[in-house]
């Protein structure tokens, strides 16, 4: 290196600090790191999930407070993986903001998420308090819309009804036969060998197909009760409808003479309905089994049905849930409900595609006196309304008049500008688009915790600019 007349910089990599290293230090001031560790330390309650810590003995374990900011930061960077956490603890400075240099392992972070889901997917509504104090929440117009994504499973493991007709007898009788043999087998053994020598197990290719058969025919119950009670649903409908008006004596009808009072033929002998049996076609996960296989954008997917109700104002969702039914038909009552129990109020407009449309759900928000913009059909390209061939009762009819005249300027425009980018966002820029947990009491914790990620990161910009 002789003969450089240039100076530059020291650069000596053995060197140690003398003092540690302020975690303010890490990042710039003003990056969202600091934003993030400092209000869930100053302004969220985790007093539930303190509470949990109440032995004294034992190994001090990583303090709750940065276990929770660190997770929060973690889904606000669109990492989602204990084990990708883990590293970024390790590799990254803006983590190592939020932890103070500490460094859990991956089971640490996933053990803390699975311990406290709950109590972490409940933060959703104390973050939407705070974005309601910075003025972000208006509710003048809300955007309600679904989106389908992937389950922690495979459809590859989903089974049909019609298929499991199939295979269990096969495989009882392929397993009955292998028992036999093992049965011939042991005694032959018995002969051969003695009681007292080992050779009775039964092999393991005996027992998987074993496991195989049980799991096929608990699929096959868990279809069957499902069919069952979608007829019992089906068949109480009609026979509320067909009660006595209020009033009302049932029984007084003045027969004709010579005919036989009404019902009587029933009442002798109603064959008793055969339980109803599951379509051939039902799919049954064995990895997850309440995920549902759904059309997507990529095709059928075997996927949850994530909903969100945004702010036109602020793009803050207001209102998240999740269900596993592939249609959005019945998720507007329930979404107003959990507007007005998050908000304390409800929204004086809402907007939302066809597939929120029925004459139910457009009476529902005219009763609560929620101005609706809901669409009657597809809205192709250069259409200036979403109405279509899609027919219904006098709300339906009144609804697709509404957004004719409002043509271009309709405030049905709002839908796509304001909940669409809340999807892109969280599947295209912080890359969520399958769930890790499974089951959908643990999945739908889990979207709570992607929205209020989500809302953490618009409080964060909107406290940036107020400074």
């Amino acid at each position: 290196m002789g003969g450089m007349s240039k100076t530059f910089r020291s650069w000596d990599v053995d060197q140690r600090l003398l003092l540690p290293p302020s975690v303010d230090e890490c990042v710039p001031a003003g990056h969202v790191a600091h934003f993030i560790r400092d209000t869930v330390r100053e302004s969220l309650d985790l007093s539930a999930i303190l509470a949990r810590y109440e032995e004294e003995r034992g190994y001090p374990p990583y303090h709750p407070v940065m276990m929770t900011a660190l997770l929060l930061y973690a889904y606000c960077q669109g990492i989602y993986s204990s084990r990708r956490i883990a590293r970024a603890c390790e590799e990254r400075m803006d983590f190592r903001a939020i932890t103070a240099h500490q460094t859990p392992d991956f089971r640490t972070i996933a053990e803390f998420r699975r311990r406290h889901l709950e109590a972490l997917g409940a933060l959703f509504g104390q973050v939407l308090a705070l974005c309601q104090e910075a003025g972000l929440v208006k509710l003048g117009h809300v955007a309600l819309d679904g989106t389908k994504i992937q389950a922690n499973a495979s459809k590859h493991k989903a089974m049909s009804y019609g298929r499991m007709k199939q295979q269990e007898p096969l495989l009882a009788a392929e397993v009955a036969k292998w028992f036999a043999e093992a049965e011939a087998r042991d005694a032959a053994e018995d002969d051969e060998l003695g009681p007292e020598c080992r050779g009775d197990e039964l092999p393991e290719w005996v027992v998987n197909k074993i496991k195989r058969l049980a799991k096929i025919r608990e699929a096959m119950v868990a279809l069957e009760a499902r069919a069952q009670a979608a007829a019992a649903a089906e068949a109480a409908a009609p026979a509320a409808a067909s009660e006595p008006a209020a009033g009302a004596l049932p029984g007084l009808e003045v027969a004709q003479e010579g005919a036989s009072p009404p019902g009587a033929e029933t009442l002798e002998e109603a064959p008793a309905a055969p339980p109803a049996a599951p379509d051939d076609k039902a799919q049954y996960n064995f990895t997850d089994p309440e995920s549902r296989i759904m059309k997507t954008a990529d095709g059928f997917e075997q996927a949850y049905n994530a909903q969100a109700a945004v702010d036109a104002s602020s793009q803050v969702i207001v209102a998240a849930a999740l269900t596993n039914e592939g249609n959005d038909k019945q998720q507007v009552e329930p979404m107003v409900a959990e507007i007005e129990a998050q908000t304390g109020r409800e929204p004086r407009e809402l907007s939302a595609d066809s597939g929120y449309c029925s004459e139910t759900n457009l009476e529902h928000l005219t009763e609560h006196e929620i101005r609706g913009y809901v669409a009657t059909g597809r809205q192709k390209h250069g259409q200036a309304s979403a109405t279509g061939p899609k027919k219904g009762g006098p709300q339906t009819e009144a609804m697709a008049q509404r957004l004719k005249r409002g043509g271009h300027r309709s405030r049905y425009r709002l839908r796509k500008q304001t909940v669409e980018p809340v999807f892109g966002q969280i599947k295209g820029a912080r890359g969520f688009r399958q769930f890790l947990l499974r089951g959908r009491a643990k999945v739908r914790q889990e979207w709570q915790l992607v929205c209020l990620a989500h809302n953490l990161l618009k409080l964060a910009a909107a406290c940036s600019v107020a400074r």
